[in-house]
């Protein structure tokens, strides 16, 4: 059951193209930790997020404007940066492609160098030796105005108990994540 509601949730083109015939322009992109039981051995060393120091499979999730969860990536080891996992899917081909732009965290700072037709929207990061300006300041406060509904779709997606016993290979929970997906969209679209 769970392989047949996996395999209905949207490949991630035709998701973005579905979002630019409704009219939308921008999606929201975010990578979260699905926190999972530890496994014993050195094979589950690499699900240890140092971030968040705890084990877990990293995952991207695409959303639209309102919040809405259109799209989630395979499982990928905690340790997993979210640059590294947006560039492993190829999201930026796929915006270009769909015409739509993205509003991300700082995580994906670099992912995006085309000064002249950028795609995805980050803040600013301040660093010692260079203070962010007001003006910097307030566009960072209005992106993270705009990226509030990103929260509410994993909000949606992370209430589901069974994901609090997860301990289970990538694979699988790649599967898993994507029959909620499916039935996260139902529940919320009645």
């Amino acid at each position: 059951m769970i392989a047949l509601l996996a395999a209905q949730a949207p490949r991630l083109d035709r998701a973005l193209k579905k979002v630019a015939k409704q009219g939308g322009e921008v999606v929201l992109i975010d990578g979260t930790l699905i926190p999972t039981r530890r496994r014993t051995g050195k094979a589950d060393r690499r699900n240890d997020s140092g971030k968040s120091r705890h084990h877990g499979l990293h995952f991207l999730a695409v959303t639209d404007e309102r919040g809405r969860l259109i799209w989630i990536s395979a499982a990928r080891p905690g340790r997993t940066h979210d640059i590294t996992a947006a560039r492993h899917d190829h999201i930026l081909a796929h915006l270009r492609a769909a015409g739509l732009g993205a509003l991300t965290d700082l995580g994906f700072c670099g992912l995006d160098n085309d000064v002249r037709d950028p795609v995805i929207v980050t803040g600013f990061t301040a660093t010692r030796a260079h203070k962010l300006t007001p003006g910097q300041k307030t566009a960072n406060r209005v992106l993270a105005t705009g990226r509030t509904p990103v929260e509410r779709g994993f909000a949606h997606l992370k209430n589901w108990r069974t994901l609090t016993k997860l301990r289970t290979d990538p694979a699988r929970a790649t599967h898993l994540l994507r029959a909620l997906l499916v039935l996260t969209n139902l529940e919320v679209n009645r």
